[in-house]
């Protein structure tokens, strides 16, 4: 909560630095562009709709505020994006679209997207939001990564026990929703349920969100509770098989009924709502660096590590470049004012 806290802190500081009245309907403003409060309530009623009477309106506005934030950080990028020419064609997105549709039937789809609150209009927009800002990463940042023969021998060297299998090991990855609010949470959306109906909404959400053919890692970096993978896209890296038998049965059995690249249904565990990924299985032993699929898993395993570092900081930058006011967080301090 410390955490989300100073982050809301610095929308209520960015906010109160501007004097100036809120324009009618307007929520906040990114470079002079106006999001308005009918899409802050839409993106609300997406991710955190609950039963009526269900969370306080301190909760509800600080939840309000999270959102806000997550369209402020959207629109930053969407606007470098369209600065570089690097926003996704009419073309890219409705290859996209039809990608997405594709495994479904029509009623099927549209579940998908009733299940989202979203018309096939919506889906687009974001789509070409989604593409552009890609865009604007794989230029910015992914493209720019380079790993060199070298780093990855010095990894395997400081890890060479971790490649020595004792026993048949499968490398997964998860995305973790918890119920509880936990200070700890770490994304890049900074995003957190709150409750049970919030937690078990957000998982349905994204797992929807994966059966369309969306990244499993970059949904982890954006949105998984778990403070330990998040950051690595959900990677949990090699465990043993056996580990699997403290696992509850449901669980147990939908990983080991997965082929690589697959994802479970949502588990329930202790912890709360997961989706597994299975990357791959091997078998056990050493394995030498000459191995292709050691050098790949080292490989993909720093290109993750310094692409997260990179867009991390490559966020506070755009956002510290950028003029963004925030009407919503200046009515809530003048509201508490007036008291």
């Amino acid at each position: 909560m410390r955490k989300t806290l100073a982050a809301l802190s610095v929308l209520v500081a960015t906010a109160t630095s501007c004097s100036r009245s809120a324009p009618a309907n307007v929520a906040a403003t990114v470079n002079g562009r106006a999001i308005t409060y009918a899409e802050l309530e839409k993106q609300f009623q997406s991710q955190f709709a609950t039963p009526a009477g269900s969370s306080s309106d301190d909760q509800m506005e600080i939840q309000k505020l999270e959102v806000l934030r997550t369209l402020v950080d959207g629109e930053i990028m969407l606007q470098r994006a369209e600065r570089q020419g690097l926003m996704a064609t009419d073309a890219d997105v409705e290859a996209k679209f039809n990608e997405l549709k594709a495994p479904y039937t029509q009623e099927e789809f549209q579940r998908q997207l009733n299940a989202r609150k979203l018309t096939s209009e919506d889906l687009k927009a974001q789509l070409r939001r989604d593409l552009s800002v890609a865009k604007l990463f794989n230029k910015e940042i992914t493209s720019q990564i380079s790993i060199t023969d070298r780093d990855i021998t010095d990894f395997y060297q400081a890890n060479k026990a971790s490649f020595n299998l004792a026993e048949p090991q499968i490398h997964l990855a998860q995305i973790l929703v918890t119920p509880a609010p936990d200070p700890n949470v770490r994304n890049l959306k900074n995003d957190k349920a709150q409750d049970d109906d919030q937690a078990k909404k957000k998982i349905e959400n994204l797992y929807a969100r994966l059966r369309q053919g969306e990244d499993f890692a970059q949904i982890a970096q954006n949105y998984s509770e778990d403070p330990n993978s998040s950051q690595n896209g959900g990677d949990l890296g090699f465990i043993a098989e056996s580990a699997l038998e403290k696992a509850n049965i449901e669980l147990r059995k939908a990983v080991m009924a997965l082929r690589p690249g697959e994802i479970t249904p949502i588990q329930r565990t202790a912890e709360g709502y997961r989706i597994l990924k299975l990357v791959t299985r091997e078998p056990a032993g050493q394995r030498d660096l000459t191995d292709p699929k050691v050098q790949q898993t080292i490989r993909e395993t720093l290109i993750n590590r310094k692409d997260q570092l990179l867009k991390a900081a490559y966020y506070e930058v755009a956002r510290n470049e950028a003029k963004v006011v925030n009407y919503f967080a200046t009515r809530i301090v003048g509201n508490r004012e007036k008291k």
